[in-house]
């Protein structure tokens, strides 16, 4: 994987480049049994958690179940931004505190030799604006982003297909799982090396035997950028994380390998990511319903409008990290309005996080609060 070219601290639009398209709600089509979708959705998640709880006794998360690390650090907007990337959270020059959470996407506790997408929910502090949910007094907002610069479906119908089948499989099979996955990691790197990418077997866990923290992640899907509509991503920029693009993470001799790993180069690196936006320039190739599409970096490519610096610091602990796991909710609908989720795909993570939260809640007894702080935590 080749390292990614600098960006400088202040985007300079080029003229070439398409102004922003302007939010309209006509861009946004739900479909006319939605609301059914999304109900199933909430089943087959919950049902996920049910067999998690009933093998464990716990209430976790339906996806994304496995942590590998939640850092504290800071976000701090770049100076001298362009009137379209100024806006919402980046729209003053502040540094906020975040908190991060780093993650791989099944729903169940697997080894990591079984190689599933990554995920990098960040949650700012201190941000101001009118809440899309919640308390009013509540200063957070969330990006959940992941591997890949796109949903694996289009829409909250094919996402509830893909993940009947996932369902079935929560909690068994484990050895299988880890078989499977190898397989799917060679026939990843087959269609690799024939000039193609699949999306599809990288999902079912053929994900490449990488190191997290070299990973670049993205929004996959929309979400309001002031006036605007844009992605958003997350890039290694400092050099001790640039050094673990691409780099290989044998996975097989440690169910827990990307925690460890993480937590060994946090204990001695500090690391710096940049934050990069991608706005909605044409919608016939950037599309707001269909969340699969990848939109073209040439039409839009991804600006820099922040860093978020974390220090050296323990990334998990065995005794400690959970109960702060079980304090912590993430969700694309926790925010202010000038970043509320666009598409089908993030209707439906209204409802579905919504029930998670209140799921966990209840089956641990454990009161969630957004954080005012990370000494909070």
């Amino acid at each position: 994987m080749s390292t990614p070219p600098s960006i400088s601290t202040a985007p300079t639009i080029s003229t070439a480049l398409a102004s922003p398209v302007t939010y309209d709600p006509a861009y946004e089509i739900p479909e006319q049994d939605e609301q059914q979708t999304i109900q199933a959705l909430v089943s087959t998640l919950q049902s996920i958690s049910d067999v998690t709880a009933r093998d464990s006794g716990h209430g976790y998360r339906s996806v994304h179940v496995k942590s590998h690390g939640v850092l504290r650090g800071n976000l701090t907007v770049a100076p001298g931004l362009p009137p379209e990337l100024k806006q919402g959270i980046f729209g003053y020059e502040q540094v906020y505190e975040t908190v991060i959470r780093l993650s791989t996407s099944p729903g169940d506790f697997l080894a990591d030799s079984v190689s599933t997408p990554r995920g990098f929910a960040v949650k700012v502090i201190g941000v101001q604006g009118e809440r899309l949910q919640g308390d009013a007094a509540d200063n957070t907002q969330d990006f959940l982003l992941v591997t890949g610069p796109a949903f694996l479906n289009k829409d909250a119908k094919g996402f509830l297909s893909g993940l009947k089948l996932l369902a079935k499989t929560t909690n068994r099979f484990p050895e299988f799982k880890k078989v499977i996955s190898a397989v799917l990691r060679g026939l990843a790197r087959l269609v690799e090396s024939l000039g193609g990418e699949s999306a599809t077997l990288k999902a079912m866990g053929g994900y490449p035997e990488t190191h997290i923290l070299g990973e670049q992640f993205f929004t996959q899907v929309p979400v309001l950028y002031g006036p605007y509509m844009a992605k958003l991503s997350v890039r290694p920029a400092s050099s001790g994380l640039r050094a673990l693009i691409g780099k290989h993470l044998n996975s097989r001799d440690d169910p827990h390998a990307l925690r460890q790993a993480v937590n060994a180069f946090f204990a001695t690196h500090a690391g710096q990511w940049e934050v990069l936006v991608q706005l909605c320039r044409n919608l016939d190739t950037m599309p707001i319903e269909d969340a699969a599409a990848v939109w073209p970096e040439h039409e839009s490519p991804y600006l820099k409008v922040a860093t978020i610096d974390v220090k050296p610091q323990k990334a998990w602990d065995d005794k400690l990290t959970p109960p702060i796991e079980d304090k912590l909710a993430f969700s694309p609908w926790n925010g202010i309005a000038a970043h509320r989720p666009l598409g089908s795909v993030m209707r439906a993570r209204k409802l579905t996080y919504q029930h998670s939260s209140s799921f966990r809640r209840q089956m641990n007894g454990c009161p969630m609060h957004e954080p005012q702080s990370t000494q909070q935590l």
